[in-house]
């Protein structure tokens, strides 16, 4: 990996292949919901939306159709602390792709009633959300976890956040995160120095915005939110505070994960769902920051059974929070983690975003000191990880036909909140 940064402060990163015939190519912005007012909500999502409905230069068909003509894919993304847009193509139409991203992202128009049209496909695609409650229990759980916080605040926005989305309003919002120091370029595959110098020619001029400041880490609490809804099964969601980003416990929380509900052979899969029958899905994962993270356990029931899943999941946290895991536990997590690390960048796209991600954190760490941290996990250092995070009393989301809690995890201190 090459990193190179513009005389504006655009950063580009590159990583030369020349064994694949193909070029993966990425704009990344160091923004997305978490750095939005909250009359902003939405935006960032919403401008990726729009980035799509057409330049001064393409339709929203021609758009598609220069992709499609090449052989290529474009697609786009918004999560809480980033937006990006990217590509993939043959090498010989890298610089076809950049000059389209490049388009989008300087001459998108914004009309309005492309933008009266697109707000409607958000609102659709809010309402889908609504509609699947598997989805709508993590949305639920960070509000629980995080309360007012923007961290808390959904990527997609709100229907009242919508309608306030003006031209004027979404081009000062691009002009405040958009600008050269929040903006990395990374491309991964058949390339070479040279790109760099094609990058300029379309980046070179990006105007400088303010240096990106860092918001106050959220307050983790222990709240309960409860949606009373018409639905097959009850879902819930317990949450607890993890670490940030590049934190040196990341790994071994990681491996305990893993153990606790990360795949197949986990203690929860395999207790709950091989053993019992009383869930189809089940599982756990970590979501990291920059200055915090959620260890997350879902699982999906009929109502009828939440209780016992409940125990299970409960008595499964307790286990490890004080026992820790098995010598076999660590050691196959270790080799699973490491697989699914060296499989997941087998293509350039992967090695494209991994690059971006990177950059943005700036935390470069190659793959072998990656696997080399995970090795050097220890039982003791599952332990202390163990302990620090799962003795602490979660946040927890529920959403079912009766908004019942499990008995064992009813308040009577007023913290419940019905939505």
């Amino acid at each position: 990996m090459k990193r190179f940064v513009l005389d504006n402060g655009v950063r580009v990163v590159l990583e030369p292949n020349s064994t694949v015939r193909s070029v993966a190519l990425g704009i990344w912005i160091n923004t997305g919901s978490r750095y939005e007012k909250a009359e902003e909500n939405g935006m960032a999502h919403f401008i990726e939306h729009m980035f799509f409905k057409g330049t001064k230069n393409r339709s929203a068909k021609e758009i598609a159709e220069a992709f499609d003509s090449v052989g290529g894919y474009v697609n786009a993304m918004t999560s809480k602390e980033y937006t990006s847009y990217y590509a993939k193509v043959l090498d010989t139409h890298a610089e076809t792709a950049l000059d389209i991203l490049a388009d989008m992202f300087f001459n998108s128009e914004f009309k309005e009633e492309e933008m009266r049209k697109e707000k409607q496909v958000v609102l659709e695609e809010i309402y889908m959300y609504e509609d699947a409650p598997d989805d709508l229990v993590h949305e639920l759980l960070a509000e629980a976890a995080y309360g007012s916080d923007p961290l808390a605040s959904p990527i997609l926005g709100t229907e009242e956040t919508l309608k306030g989305f003006t031209k004027e309003k979404l081009d000062q919002f691009m002009k405040e995160h958009y600008a050269a120091d929040q903006v990395v370029i990374s491309a991964a595959g058949n390339i070479d120095e040279s790109f760099v110098e094609t990058v300029e020619s379309y980046f070179g001029n990006l105007e400088k915005g303010r240096s990106f400041r860092e918001h106050p880490k959220p307050v983790f609490r222990s709240g309960q939110i409860v949606r009373k809804k018409q639905t097959e099964q009850a879902h819930f969601c317990l949450g607890y505070e993890g670490y940030a980003l590049g934190d040196e416990k990341m790994y071994a929380l990681v491996l305990m994960n893993n153990v606790l509900g990360g795949n197949m052979s986990s203690r929860l899969f395999q207790e709950v769902r091989e053993n019992k029958g009383l869930a189809y899905a089940i599982f756990s994962y970590h979501e990291a920051f920059r200055d915090t993270g959620i260890l997350t356990v879902y699982a999906g029931t009929q109502e009828k059974y939440l209780d016992e899943v409940f125990d299970i999941t409960a008595a499964a946290i307790y286990d490890i929070s004080r026992n820790g895991i098995s010598d076999k536990e660590l050691r196959n997590a270790k080799e699973q983690l490491k697989g699914s690390l060296l499989l997941s960048l087998e293509n350039t796209n992967s090695h494209m975003s991994r690059n971006a991600k990177n950059e943005l954190l700036k935390d470069h760490r190659s793959i072998d000191e990656v696997v080399e941290k995970i090795e050097a996990v220890s039982m003791d250092k599952i332990k202390e990880v163990s302990r620090d995070l799962l003795s602490k009393e979660p946040a927890v989301s529920l959403v079912s036909t009766s908004g019942i809690l499990p008995v064992s995890l009813r308040k009577t201190t007023g913290e419940l909140e019905k939505r």
